[in-house]
């Protein structure tokens, strides 16, 4: 690794940092335009415009909260410590803000991890912003749950504090040093934290919130295809910085993170593509990108720790379990009450499922994600390498975000409907981005006149 020369110090590693903000910035591609054009496109032309700018604000919000307070909260010193309730005690940080120079150009660390972590070659300018697109893209997942029919302005108020109250807490339980990383539970890059968060919290959201209009529901067209798949590409090829960063250098683990990323994917697009083929006998376009979701997912808590056997394995299964329950679950009486608009109750929470608890199973020994400073390294040993513990270990997490995440977005919600309405009114619902936004994604003019579109 070559060191160069930095003040105060020795520790600026200048290959390190340029991955860490390469990372970074394609995990920020994966929202901004990814996500915007895979919502724009997948929803009714109706709401091409709200679905892609109510991602742009989140993307915004996020970033706001992170660097005044929230960062710190995620990955700080910790704030509440509770002995004897749960193993290490910290469940959160202490909330401050990141924008002093001091704080930006020392040397990146983070307090209550640092003790089992390699020496960091970057500044903690480059830590903030890598941890902030993570945390950006988590409530813009739980927003495909809510499309069509929840209220800007409940948006505007929902992001902040969802942020705030929960992201934080299960960032900083596993990632930060607290409870649930010392107490053995993993998470390579996200299934819990980020999807399996989102998930839960958006399908409460839809239970609280309501569903879309009747008509809305039985037929939702997407209004442009090929703007989706410009979208989910973007998904696709932005997380090799979701998984190749995490081990927080350029390392031989980056590179296994981002070959693992892209072989679960690839398994799990071609399993549900073979699956809707056997069942309905025609490849499915959404379909495909579902089944590629869903791998992308299922590999996150994975990718640094299985080897390419498990990685397709975890595709494979990703896809398998998901599409069973959106095709088969999917027609159940719950599911049906509550409008998931884009199933992310399955895409991101079985898949998650999938990846954690899969972690547990196929985790091998031989994947070492780091060297720590104390020299010792960092790997994880799965119940077919011989740890069956490790299971346990990552259903107990599993169970601890779903709760968090299930009861924490149903107060938010209740609060924040004392003082706004959830839900969009029915005729606002009835037209969409113009009465919204007062603009359309495909605006029709005669004479100079907008043409209003109702209900399409």
């Amino acid at each position: 690794m070559t060191i160069v020369q930095a003040l105060p110090g020795n520790w600026l590693d200048t290959g390190d940092n340029a991955w860490q903000l390469t990372a970074a910035t394609f995990v920020g591609i994966m929202s901004i335009p990814g996500l915007a054009l895979l919502y724009g496109g997948a929803v009714k032309k109706k709401w091409a415009v709200n679905s892609a700018f109510m991602v742009f604000y989140a993307f915004s919000a996020v970033l706001m909260v992170w660097v005044l307070w929230a960062y710190n909260m995620s990955f700080g010193k910790p704030w509440f410590n509770t002995p004897g309730f749960m193993p290490a005690g910290a469940w959160i940080g202490h909330p401050s803000p990141t924008t002093s120079s001091y704080f930006m150009e020392k040397q990146a660390v983070i307090p209550s991890a640092a003790g089992g972590m390699p020496s960091l070659g970057y500044g903690m300018a480059t830590m903030v912003y890598f941890q902030f697109v993570f945390a950006a893209i988590t409530p813009i997942i739980l927003l495909g749950a809510i499309l069509g029919r929840v209220s800007f302005k409940a948006w505007m108020i929902f992001v902040p504090l969802w942020t705030t109250c929960i992201y934080s807490i299960g960032a900083y339980s596993l990632w930060g040093g607290g409870w649930l990383g010392t107490a053995g539970v993993v998470d390579y890059s996200g299934g819990y934290v980020i999807h399996l968060a989102s998930a839960f919290s958006g399908f409460t959201a839809a239970a609280v919130i309501g569903p879309r209009l009747p008509r809305d529901r039985e037929s939702f067209m997407p209004n442009n295809l090929l703007i989706t798949l410009a979208g989910a590409g973007l998904l696709w090829l932005g997380w090799s910085g979701f998984n190749g960063g995490d081990p927080f250098t350029a390392n031989a683990d980056a590179g296994v993170g981002v070959l693992n990323t892209h072989t679960a994917t690839a398994a799990a697009l071609l399993t549900w593509t073979v699956w809707d083929v056997i069942a309905y006998g025609k490849p499915s376009i959404l379909g495909a990108v579902n089944g590629m979701i869903c791998g992308l997912v299922a590999i996150t808590p994975a990718a640094g720790y299985v080897n390419g056997t498990g990685a397709i394995i975890l595709g494979i299964v990703a896809a398998t379990l998901p599409w069973m329950t959106w095709n088969w679950l999917g027609k159940t009486s719950l599911f049906r009450k509550v409008d998931d608009v884009l199933g992310v109750i399955h895409t991101h929470g079985v898949a998650a499922l999938v990846g954690g608890i899969g972690t547990g199973i196929l985790a091998d020994p031989k994947m070492v994600e780091w060297y720590g400073t104390k020299g010792d390294q960092f790997a994880v040993t799965g119940w077919w390498y011989g740890n069956f513990h490790q299971v346990i270990l990552q259903i107990e997490g599993a169970a601890f975000i779903i709760v968090l995440n299930v009861v924490g977005t149903f107060i938010l919600l209740k609060l924040i409907g004392l003082f706004v309405a959830l839900r969009l009114d029915e005729e606002t619902l009835l037209i969409g981005d113009d009465a919204v936004h007062g603009e359309e994604a495909y605006a029709i003019f005669a004479d100079g006149q907008k043409i209003p579109v109702m209900g399409d």
